[in-house]
């Protein structure tokens, strides 16, 4: 469909031609990133609008309908008071909300996170006590946690489904907390690897220095068209040959390659298979540097310190960005502990994945990024890795929450593992004297070590919290039961407190770490 006299340039939008998951094919509305000229033809890097940026692609000009092209208009720019351009984004809506406080959380909408939910109907045949509470019935504010914020649990028969589609998680991850600006700190400086994305605004238009706080969080406020583009073709790691998803800052001339060689133990990156067969005749590590903390079977977990061990820090970074979009990334990697699961064969201990935790954190973060490797996606080794971040916060003896905002398979992971976790206590409860049992929203948070706002959100997305004879009851649906009984019979990962040997550390004592 393309037609040479016609020239479509960078920011035009138009239908481009691809495969759907049924391998059919679908033409969705495109916007043009950059072309390439190529000897004989041009190539396209578009980005289909409402899809993930991992979609991206290089395309060619037959898979172009330009019978459709919208060209891009021109924007006015508006003057400053400095005389600087008008064009400068704005800065990022902050979402400010108050903490989750029981007083001010109603049981009958969702919690502030994008879409709100619908309130099911009732089955019109159900007649048992637990289900005469119906859909329509007002739902007044729970309880604070200094009253008897107790919760009955019994079974009730209703429509409420237990796994909510893929759509409804991806609108929810724009979710965002806000964050607390810590003042510039002398004699400790970060670099911004190739990107301002982080920096935060001056009120003259001028951006300042990078923010001093651990977080990695992306405001996404300054994306240009080089990180919005994906600058890694392909990734040999060890048996592995990965597709990077998004633009990482590794050096330039090496975004050129049409591999990028790395070495699986180290994360060193080379140029070609010489350098990487040479690097491994000196390489003498078979494992990630730092202490093993956990090992059962074949899984085993390193705990790395990001100021001792800087260059493997740096390097995993590096390779986490590819398959991160939500995340900035710094070279200053002293102030995160890695946490590296791997799987054990006699070669050594191959990566498997990671997360990273701030050493001190004022927002009760225990994890700032967590990726699972694609060869390993879908095996259940991201629950697995909440799973350990979870333990590690029980040992600290504190409640812990992921830095928001989470990505859209993050989300889906810890939805999931909230859920289920939730779900696993309730069931395991038992009647006293006859009585329904009862739990408190803070039993659940001090059990499971899951932040009270986490706890009630999540609740609230189960559809279990409902208001009746004058106190909250928490209704297990048979179809949330068996649900949750089918996906913990796949859950075959799990961690085993016993095989964790962890000392936590009190940072704030340590001046320079």
């Amino acid at each position: 469909m393309a037609d040479p006299s016609v020239d479509v340039v960078e920011g035009c939008r138009l239908p481009v031609l691809r495969k759907n998951q049924d391998n059919e094919d679908e033409w969705p509305l495109a916007e043009i990133l950059s072309v390439k000229d190529n000897p004989g033809r041009k190539l396209y890097y578009v980005h289909y609008i409402d899809f993930n940026k991992r979609l991206d692609e290089w395309v060619t000009p037959d898979r172009l309908d330009l019978k459709k092209l919208q060209f891009p208009k021109k924007e006015a720019k508006t003057p400053t008071k400095n005389g600087l351009s008008g064009s400068r984004p704005s800065s990022p809506e902050r979402d400010v909300r108050k903490s989750l406080d029981l007083n001010n959380v109603q049981c009958a909408s969702a919690p502030s996170r994008g879409k709100t939910l619908p309130t099911p109907k009732r089955k019109a045949e159900s007649v048992s006590l637990a289900t005469q509470v119906t859909a329509a019935t007002p739902v007044p504010s729970l309880p604070s946690s200094a009253e008897a914020s107790q919760a009955s649990v019994f079974p009730a028969i209703r429509d409420t489904p237990f796994i909510k589609s893929r759509d409804e998680h991806e609108q929810l991850t724009t979710n965002g907390t806000p964050r607390r600006l810590i003042p510039s700190q002398p004699g400790r400086k970060r670099k911004n690897c190739g990107t301002d994305e982080d920096s935060q605004d001056s009120s003259d238009g001028i951006p300042t220095a990078p923010r001093m706080t651990g977080s990695l969080v992306s405001d996404r406020s300054h994306d240009d068209i080089v990180t919005r583009m994906k600058n890694i073709d392909c990734i040999e790691l060890g048996r592995h040959r990965l597709k990077p998803w998004y633009f990482s800052p590794y050096p330039q001339e090496l975004t050129t390659l049409p591999i990028l060689y790395l070495c699986e133990f180290c994360l060193k990156y080379v140029k070609s298979l010489k350098c990487l067969q040479r690097h491994l005749t000196k390489c003498n590590l078979r494992h990630p540097p730092g202490n093993e903390i956990y090992r059962k079977g074949t899984i085993s977990f390193f705990e790395i310190d990001g100021r001792k061990n800087k260059a493997y820090s740096q390097n995993l970074c590096l390779l986490a960005k590819c398959f991160l979009d939500h995340k900035t990334l710094y070279y200053d990697t002293d102030p995160f502990l890695f946490y590296v699961m791997t799987e054990y064969d006699p070669k050594g201990f191959h990566i498997v994945g990671y997360f990273s935790k701030e050493k001190e954190s004022t927002e009760d973060y225990n994890v700032a990024c967590i990726l699972t490797l694609p060869p390993y996606q879908r095996r259940g080794y991201g629950k697995l890795l909440i799973e350990f971040s979870y333990e590690l916060s029980k040992v600290e003896g504190r409640t812990g929450t992921p830095e928001k905002p989470l990505s859209d398979l993050g989300l889906l992971s810890y939805r999931s593992y909230w859920s289920q976790t939730i779900l696993e206590i309730l069931m395991d409860l038992k009647s006293e004297n006859g009585e329904r049992p009862q739990i408190t929203i803070n039993e659940i948070s001090e059990i499971t070590s899951v932040k009270k706002e986490d706890v009630i959100s999540t609740l609230q997305y189960l559809n279990l919290i409902n208001y009746y004879k004058g106190q909250y009851i928490l209704t297990l649906s048979e179809e949330i039961v068996d649900g949750h009984e089918r996906a913990m019979q796949k859950r075959h990962l799990r961690i085993d407190p016993k095989c964790l040997h962890f000392t936590p550390k009190d940072w704030s004592k340590r001046g320079k770490w």
